[in-house]
């Protein structure tokens, strides 16, 4: 482990595996990638940072890491997000020509995408979250109304938001996600404080729906960070860390479930910032 890297956390030897499960799947050109002997890659060198940040560890090589940043194409929005979160936990400025950039993907309805998106997508809205979560960043506010009626049209009967009146937490999350960077006032909202409680469950954890006994860690990073948002906490806050805790892998890095999976740098920064807003997550200089 690099020596700038200094673990203050006695008694707490699995964040020390955290730090080193990421910085030893940093490349040589500054990027990261979860799988070792892979190309660096966007997303996953946007969630290391990311994870890093949480700890309040000092990434190693920064200036490799932001001319692997730079030299990256960002032709769709989701390259521009990470490319562009990811530069910015590296100190470095948003360019000012990226709200144009993204205004130019909205859709005459408002939305910066399709609601018919394939399986591997977490939810229809996570393309708006995206580009609000910039927007937001380089304080452009250009017509957002347009996107709020948008996204309150996709709000339910059961409170939770949801493309054809079928609620899930992950969609949830990013629509209240989305209006909160648009200035909308979320916690006025009726019924999505108690369709997010429907998900959450007693053993530790969120499902994606009410009907599920399933809790993967993206849904319980989604109910922890919504509930957040609308000013709540959640029920079973000790079962809920718990749960997170026991996906952790012997790499230090964390995994979609307790019972089983790979361990992913998506999954380790779901894990840290659900631990965060629960309390069970200090950082280096806090220690």
């Amino acid at each position: 482990m690099p020596s700038q890297i200094r673990i203050k956390h006695e008694g707490y030897p699995w964040i020390e595996n955290v730090i080193k499960y990421i910085i030893q799947r940093q490349n040589e050109d500054g990027g990261y990638t979860f799988c070792q002997g892979t190309e660096s890659n966007a997303q996953d060198t946007y969630y290391g940072l990311a994870v890093l940040k949480l700890l309040g560890a000092q990434p190693p090589r920064i200036h490799r890491t932001v001319r692997w940043l730079r030299d990256f194409p960002t032709e769709d929005l989701y390259a521009l997000y990470y490319v562009s979160k990811a530069l910015r936990l590296c100190g470095e400025p948003v360019r000012r020509d990226l709200a144009d950039r993204i205004l130019a993907q909205r859709l005459a309805d408002g939305s910066f995408g399709t609601i018919d998106v394939y399986v591997e997508v977490p939810s229809e809205f996570e393309s708006t979250f995206m580009a609000t979560e910039l927007m937001a960043t380089l304080d452009a506010a250009e017509n957002v109304e347009t996107t709020i009626d948008w996204l309150l049209r996709h709000q339910n009967s059961d409170g939770g938001f949801g493309a054809y009146r079928r609620s899930n937490l992950r969609s949830t999350f990013h629509a209240i996600a989305s209006l909160r960077n648009l200035g909308y006032p979320v916690k006025s909202l009726d019924g999505t404080v108690t369709f997010v409680r429907s998900c959450e469950q007693s053993s530790g954890g969120f499902s994606v729906v009410p009907t599920s006994s399933t809790s993967y860690m993206e849904d319980t990073y989604c109910g922890v960070l919504t509930l957040d948002i609308l000013g709540q906490r959640c029920m079973y806050p000790e079962e809920t860390a718990s749960r997170i805790l026991k996906s952790q892998n012997s790499n230090g890095g964390f995994r979609r479930s307790v019972e089983l999976g790979i361990s992913t740098f998506e999954d380790t920064y779901f894990a840290l910032a659900a631990l965060q807003k629960l309390g069970r997550l200090k950082t280096l200089s806090e220690s």
